[in-house]
Parts: C-alpha cells; structure tokens; sequence
C-alpha cells in the first residue's frame, strides 16, 4: 500500500530523528516536529504505518518505535537517486583564468544506484603515479573480464588481492603493472588470476 503524503513525513521524521540521535523520536516530539495537533493523530500515523510494515512498536513505552527492514531497503533506493551535489564551474589548477559560473548537478545516482558497485580503502603505494595514494576509497564495478589497461582488483592465486593495471602478455600470461616506478610488475599465469572488479572513481578525504 503507498504511503500518503503526511504518513511520508512521519516516517521521513522518525527516520532523520533515529539518524541524528541514535534512538526513537517520543510521540510528544513527533507531534512537536510535525506541528500535529495532538498525540491522537501521531497514534493514528504510527498505527497505519504499523500495519504497511514500516514500523514495529511496544506498548507503553514513549520510545517503542523501531524502523523495519522494508523501510531501510525502501530508502536506499531513493537515496541514490537524490545523491547530487550542485557543479558550479571549472578551476584552474595551473595559471589563474577568468571565473565563469556554471549551474549543473554532479549526480552520484550512477555509482550509488547499482547493485554492481562496491567500494575499498587503498592501503600503500602502488599505484601512486595513477594518483591513487595511499589511505584513499576507490569505487569498482563488479566484473569477472578486464581489457588491456583497465586498473582492476585481482584475486592472485585464490589469496592474494591487489590493485593492478591488467595485461595479458600471451594467451598464458598475465601482467599486473603498478604504477611506481619503484615497483616491479607482476607477472603470472592467466589461470591464476581472477578479476573481482574495474576501477570507476577515487575518492579522497582531505581534514
């Protein structure tokens, strides 16, 4: 059964309450939030929100209130969708250029929204000189095959993960290139080497 406009916000409410406070909103502060007229009309939203299997709930307890799977699932479809950022323009990293202002969304939808993408922290060096340091969250499309130059995630005789450029140097052959001069490639049997996915992003987090 769909929800109906109030019945979202009360939800979206209790949502965004759990997420800033760890714990339940009470009704009082429902009604509070949601400028409802009284705890009468916050039992009624709770009890039909119950029944659509939104929410779970004790008896006589102010913070009884607990979100159910079908709400988590539900929200992390929306989400994606809504995870944009506003792009404002070009900067230089070089000379300095004339500022022109731009309006556009950086939309995260297609990373976030598919099922296929997962992401991992870096750790070490080996792929510097590709600007992938050390401490920094790649994002990866799940993937079994890989094309000449790809940066992949290879799984190295069923033990060993790494963070390598791919090449396949003969039909036998495979070669895992990092990048850092300081590095020497990886050369191994193709049936050893199992591709778990593709480089899509790098993030970094600077404090």
């Amino acid at each position: 059964m769909a929800l109906t406009k109030r019945q979202k916000q009360v939800l979206d409410f209790i949502g965004n309450f759990v997420d800033d406070n760890g714990y339940c909103p009470s009704y009082e502060e429902i009604a509070r939030g949601l400028e409802l007229a009284s705890l009468a009309t916050v039992h009624k939203h709770i009890s039909v929100l119950e029944a659509k299997s939104y929410l779970k709930r004790g008896f006589n307890q102010s913070r009884s209130l607990e979100l159910t799977p079908k709400y988590v699932q539900e929200q992390r479809r929306v989400r994606p969708a809504m995870a944009e950022i506003p792009m404002l323009g070009r900067i230089a990293a070089g000379m300095p250029v004339e500022a022109v202002e731009q309006r556009e969304m950086l939309n995260f939808a297609d990373f976030a929204g598919d099922g296929n993408t997962f992401a991992l922290e870096v750790r070490g060096n080996s792929m510097i000189d590709d600007h992938i340091c050390d401490g920094d969250v790649i994002l990866l499309e799940r993937v079994t095959q890989a094309r000449d130059g790809d940066i992949v995630v290879a799984l190295v005789a069923g033990t060993d993960t790494t963070l390598k450029r791919f090449y396949r140097e003969s039909a036998d052959t495979v070669r895992l290139q990092p990048a850092n001069a300081a590095l020497k490639p990886i050369l191994v049997p193709a049936r050893d080497v199992q591709i778990q996915g593709r480089l899509l992003a790098v993030l970094r987090k600077y404090k």
